[in-house]
């Protein structure tokens, strides 16, 4: 398996376990009952994340999940730059 197809399918299965995770997340919430839901969001233009949430908590969240997959990103745009791949 070369080093495209391997990244390939370690996306494919980030994107099928995000899914996972967000469907257990919403059953936990049914079934958990009341409660307080918070959410945000992350656009980024470039290297500049513009960060909307409900409240201070969710911000800060989400703004340390952007900068967590932003740095992942950029290890896996150089990562084969690095092996000599690229």
């Amino acid at each position: 398996m070369e080093l495209g197809e391997g990244l390939v399918a370690a996306g494919f299965a980030l994107v099928f376990i995000g899914i996972v995770l967000v469907f257990l997340g919403m059953l936990a919430f049914m079934f958990k009952g009341g409660g307080r839901a918070e959410g945000g969001a992350v656009v980024l233009i470039g290297p500049i994340p513009i960060v909307f949430a409900t409240s201070q908590s969710a911000a800060k969240i989400v703004l340390i999940l952007a900068i967590v997959l932003t740095a992942l990103a950029l290890v896996l745009f150089l990562l084969p730059r690095i092996m000599g791949v690229g």
